[in-house]
């Protein structure tokens, strides 16, 4: 994960989890989120911090 791209620290991004389901998260780094497939949500990350808020967070499409 490079900082220069989210703005945020990327160890502090290796500790986060889920809030909803307390799961790891991936780094989307081309929609700029972080995603929790357990929760089915993408978590965005604006001006370099995460908002790691379930009301905040993208419901991710179900697989056809």
């Amino acid at each position: 994960m490079d900082d220069k791209t989210t703005g945020v620290d990327p160890k502090m991004l290796e500790l986060l989890v889920c809030p909803l389901t307390h799961g790891v998260l991936k780094f989307d780094r081309e929609k700029n989120e972080l995603v929790s497939e357990k929760a089915r949500l993408a978590y965005p990350i604006r001006d370099g911090i995460p908002i790691m808020l379930v009301s905040e967070a993208r419901k991710l499409e179900m697989p056809i």
